[in-house]
């Protein structure tokens, strides 16, 4: 069974500067929960382009794990897509999309995953997980691209 996970981010920042952060595989160990123990094992500096495979290290419930993804889809600066190539679920595909607005980026991640366990695990370990994963990440973005300090009023 594929679940889906969705969450969308406004950052007060365009879209040039909010895409080139999410373009080094390194920050992704930023917007990650320490308690997830995420760490790229892959040699910096990582090339983004459809083909490239990244691995990493984490930690589910305390058990170090190995995942590889690979990048499908690279479309800067608008989108871009991962998959899991080896890891902790069934399927993951996750993808990043990066929208202008007049105040800044809307950026969306549209999650779908499968999990092994079924049901019960997906609704005792997974889905907990991830909602606390993705606040973590949604509360660090807005720490990392906080709103512009305005002009002082002129006198």
């Amino acid at each position: 069974m594929t679940y889906q996970l969705s969450r969308t981010t406004h950052l007060p920042h365009p879209i040039e500067d909010v895409f080139e952060f999410f373009s080094n595989a390194q920050n992704l160990q930023s917007l990650t929960p320490p308690w997830v123990g995420f760490e790229v094992l892959s040699p910096l500096p990582i090339e983004m382009r459809p083909g490239q495979l990244i691995d990493y290290r984490i930690r589910v419930h305390g058990i170090p794990l190995k995942w590889r993804s690979e990048i499908t889809a690279w479309e800067p600066p608008h989108r871009f897509v991962d998959e899991q190539r080896r890891g902790p679920y069934r399927s993951w595909h996750h993808e990043h999309r990066f929208h202008p607005t007049a105040n800044g980026t809307e950026v969306t991640d549209l999650v779908s995953y499968d999990v092994f366990g079924g049901r019960l695990i997906q609704r005792l370990l997974v889905a907990p997980d991830l909602d606390k994963i993705f606040d973590y990440r949604q509360n660090k973005l807005l720490d990392l691209f906080p709103p512009a300090a305005l002009p002082e009023p002129a006198p």
